[in-house]
């Protein structure tokens, strides 16, 4: 049952500053998804890297030095302090997500959070609440929605181009990160579910939103457990049922040898849309739609990366007040069903790591 977070004023987005001026951003961490998520797009679309820190000096200046980032910070809370720092981008480990949201949007900065947003509904509600309060933008990465490849999903559907939706199936598998990857870390709240199986999730929540009367709910699941990592999945799935009767099937697998499939596919009573890569238009931004006579349509949406789209949109929502497609109240249903697909596969949901674990 999700609990209802108070709307507040400034989650569409506050002006800060004149339509033409760049965003300034500030780094935590130099983490290997940086360079695609936030370095290439400011590069591409003009904003500005005002600063890193990271727990290894050195590799924060190396960082510094190939990117081109303005400075480089000795703390987290330095760079958080910095009056030059608007927008913090937070790549950290996922239990450490929502201690650091929470400090920067307790120095009055927005936030673009990597997922997942927190490590459980808890922190989740905690962060979102305390967005609110303080009048911030606390976007959680879930790039895709930016993208033409999604969006032109969502004119078909709406268009009823699959007649009427009766499944809806979103799986990510990929395969095996290294033993020492913090991914499998359970002190780091790691696991198939919280790198890939979020992804499959928002999906299934954002068609269940958008077309399906509302959120979906958690029927049943299984999953697996990595050898030698405790309490941490390396696959898990879930059965999902929506308000309209609708069903649906989400999930991941992060130990599938030589197998990228991160796809989403919805079934009608009159086709099929399938999309062989979602989260990922910049490998392969195809769409496919077959109609019940077995006759296939392709589209292609542009292999821009959807990091771009969204770093857009977010500095459209600060400086011309633009709505985002979802906002930070979204944080707390996922994290809700993050917390349930665990659960019903017989896994407890993730923890957030301490404070005292958490500063560099």
């Amino acid at each position: 049952m999700t609990e209802s977070v108070p709307a507040a004023a400034g989650t569409a987005g506050a002006d800060t500053g004149s339509p033409s001026e760049p965003l300034r951003i500030g780094i935590l961490g130099a983490a290997r998804i940086a360079e695609l998520s936030i370095v290439k797009p400011a590069t591409a679309t003009g904003h500005r890297l005002v600063a890193v820190a990271a727990r290894d000096p050195e590799r924060a200046e190396a960082f510094a030095e190939a990117h081109r980032v303005e400075r480089v910070h000795a703390t987290y809370d330095d760079l958080i302090a910095d009056p030059d720092v608007e927008v913090v981008y937070n790549p950290l480990a996922n239990g450490l997500h929502g201690f650091w949201n929470l400090r920067a949007i307790e120095a009055g900065k927005h936030v673009l959070s990597e997922k997942p947003f927190a490590a459980n509904a808890a922190e989740a509600r905690e962060v979102a609440v305390a967005a609110q309060t303080a009048g911030v933008t606390v976007l959680e990465a879930f790039h895709y929605p930016f993208h033409p490849l999604f969006r032109r999903v969502c004119e078909l559907l709406a268009a009823g181009a699959v007649g009427e939706v009766r499944h809806v199936e979103t799986m990510l598998r990929m395969p095996a990160p290294p033993d020492d990857d913090p991914r499998w870390s359970l002190e780091l709240a790691g696991g198939a579910t919280m790198d890939l199986g979020c992804y499959a999730l928002h999906c299934a929540r954002q068609l269940g939103v958008r077309f399906l009367v509302g959120e979906p709910s958690v029927v049943s699941g299984s999953g697996r457990e990595r050898p030698g990592r405790p309490g941490v999945d390396e696959a898990l799935a879930v059965e999902l049922v929506y308000p309209s009767g609708v069903t649906g099937r989400a999930g991941s697998d992060m130990s599938s040898p030589g197998v990228w499939d991160f796809h989403l596919t919805v079934t009608g009573t009159s086709g099929e849309l399938h999309v062989p890569d979602f989260p990922r238009p910049h490998e392969d931004d195809s769409l496919v739609l077959r109609a019940a006579d077995g006759t296939e349509q392709v589209e292609h949406l542009g292999p821009r990366s959807s990091y771009t789209y969204q770093l857009e949109a977010l500095a459209a929502c600060l400086r011309q007040g633009t709505r985002l497609p979802y906002d930070v109240t979204d944080t707390v249903p996922q994290a809700e069903l993050v917390d349930a697909a665990y659960r019903a596969a017989g896994f407890e949901p993730r923890r957030p790591v301490s404070a005292t674990t958490g500063r560099p």
